[in-house]
């Protein structure tokens, strides 16, 4: 039998109405809280880093391959390429690709309700998955091109249009005077919830930009591919430029880390606060079960005297006291997991926590569980609080017998 785990068990059970009491369920609601605070900090990183790469996903893919320009942005080049066959094939092929779909960008000017505004015109075709971006497809049947565009609701809203409304578009070619116009009809909305996509961009035909770029069917400013894993976007990227594409051609691949490295080096600086996060709840969890442990120590000094008395090793003293916080800790850590996962998984069904879409780019805030990170939070707290309860049960060799004995 385990004297010393059998005492502590008994002692911790036997503290009702006392001041011992107190400061037990003080330190396991504290301790709880700690826990919670670092599991729920670890969910709320890990949802708002996985939901702002998954708005940048939906809307232009995990990678794009395009031709190579000093002169622009990887994302938009004017200069198209010509779609072939076997690299579409080839790229389809790679274990984790989803989809490639062929893109074309051109700048416009929508003109409707007496309104005018600049937007990036993105160009799409049937195999683009409309889904992702939660919007109304395109009509592709027009054997010329569909006369129809899918704007965001938000320019829906600032262009006062419905579905249905008709609108004009405004394309200028540095080599003309007057611009060229396309009366198009809104088919659709989306919404991706990133104010400089959803206030920039908007969808078309991809043949209507050919049309008005007097491209052939076969030219296109680029591939967007889409991955089942975005973790896996490097890999597959740099597989596409060393093995499929031609070495000397000018096409390239990049991900979508290489396309918005503003953004994800951003997303990367939220780890630094996860763990300034961890770090003060976790002091605050071993100050807070150092403390309890060393005011039950000095609460019972006389039962520590008595036990000195009878002859019980300090060893197993301290053994008493190291169980009886462990304890502690111990419920107050799955009383914590509880109480984080719980809330977690309310935000999770209900989004009852909002947030101002235009500062955060999403609607509710983001929560996301990684299955062991509830684990690493809970263990490393117990074994980091065991090894610091060492410190206060030293306090047991100074409590002398013949003091706290006296009969009183």
């Amino acid at each position: 039998m385990n004297l010393p785990f059998f005492i502590a068990r008994r002692y911790m059970l036997r503290q009702k109405g006392r001041f011992s009491a107190f400061i037990i369920r003080l330190a396991i609601v504290a301790t709880s809280l700690s826990v919670a605070a670092m599991i729920i900090a670890l969910a709320l990183i890990v949802g708002f880093k996985k939901q702002i790469s998954q708005n940048i996903y939906n809307y232009w893919g995990h990678i794009h391959v395009n031709i190579y320009s000093a002169s622009y942005s990887s994302l938009i080049s004017p200069e198209p390429l010509v779609r072939d066959a076997t690299i579409e094939q080839q790229i389809k092929a790679l274990p984790g690709v989803k989809a490639i779909t062929p893109y074309a960008i051109s700048p416009a000017i929508l003109n409707a309700n007496q309104l005018m505004e600049s937007i990036q015109l993105k160009g799409v075709d049937s195999s683009y998955d409309f889904r992702t971006i939660n919007a109304t497809p395109i009509n592709f049947a027009d054997t010329s091109y569909a006369k129809e565009v899918v704007l965001s609701e938000s320019t829906l809203d600032r262009m006062k249009l419905n579905m249905g409304d008709e609108l004009l578009l405004y394309f200028f070619d540095a080599n003309s005077t007057y611009p060229r116009i396309r009366k198009v009809t809104v088919a659709g909305t989306y919404h991706v919830g990133m104010e400089d996509i959803d206030k920039f961009y908007a969808l078309c035909d991809i043949r209507l930009l050919q049309n008005i770029n007097k491209w052939s069917a076969d030219e296109v400013n680029g591939y967007q591919v889409m991955l089942a894993e975005p973790e896996e976007a490097t890999p597959v990227s740099d597989k596409i430029f060393k093995d499929i594409l031609p070495a000397d051609s000018r096409l390239t691949s990049n991900t979508m880390f290489e396309l918005f490295p503003g953004i994800f080096d951003w997303l990367s600086l939220l780890d630094t606060n996860a763990v300034v996060i961890l770090v003060i709840m976790g002091i605050v969890a071993i100050i807070n079960l150092i403390a309890a442990l060393l005011i039950l120590i000095v609460n019972q000094a006389r039962m520590v005297g008595m036990l000195k008395a009878l002859g019980m090793a300090e060893g197993d003293m301290r053994k008493i006291f190291l169980y009886h916080a462990s304890l502690i800790g111990f419920v107050g850590i799955i009383a914590g997991n509880i109480l984080a996962i719980g809330l977690c998984i309310i935000q999770q069904e209900t989004g009852f926590l909002k947030l101002s879409e235009a500062g955060y780019s999403m609607q509710f805030v983001p929560v996301h569980i990684i299955w062991w990170h509830p684990f690493a939070v809970s263990i490393c707290t117990m074994l980091l609080c065991i090894l610091c309860m060492w410190v206060p049960t030293l306090y047991i060799r100074r409590v002398q017998p013949a003091k706290v004995l006296q009969f009183k």
